[in-house]
């Protein structure tokens, strides 16, 4: 059975012999319908408050909701961009060792062509002399020939 204020004020009591003072208990009603007045807006005020906590607490939910995706979005996005960096430096350093072994095969081709010039230019540097030599020789021959006559 639900007590309203009203019906504590409007309350009726049978009388009887040498009852109560209706003024007194008039006065009482009155005063404990004004305290569940105020306990009724208390408890108004309170479940409105109620009702703003708990949108509050669903709308933070979400939001919390909503900040745990966006913390395993960028794990995950990190976690791609460090794969992604691992894969270029492992193509960098396959291109850094491609290119090391491109110029130490030129570098090895140049001392080849350069050893081979240099045999080549003592080859033809022996060739000279000795055909300087036979030419000297020659001439020392004829020189000595022309003395001897």
């Amino acid at each position: 059975m639900d007590l309203t204020p009203l019906d504590v004020r409007y309350q009726e009591f049978p009388t009887g012999l040498r009852g109560y003072q209706k003024e007194a208990v008039r006065a009482y009603l009155a005063q404990v319908a004004e305290v569940m007045e105020g306990l009724i807006r208390e408890n108004e005020t309170l479940k409105a408050q109620l009702q703003a906590l708990e949108e509050e607490n669903a709308r933070l939910k979400e939001a919390e909701g909503e900040l745990k995706r966006a913390v395993v979005a960028a794990e995950r996005i990190a976690r791609e961009l460090k794969a992604q960096a691992e894969r270029e430096a492992e193509l960098i350093r396959k291109e850094a060792m491609a290119a090391k072994e491109q110029v130490l095969r030129e570098a090895a081709e140049e001392l080849r062509r350069l050893r081979e010039e240099t045999e080549r230019a003592r080859q033809e540097k022996a060739l000279f002399l000795s055909q300087f030599r036979a030419l000297l020789q020659g001439y020392l021959d004829s020189l000595g020939r022309l003395e001897g006559k």
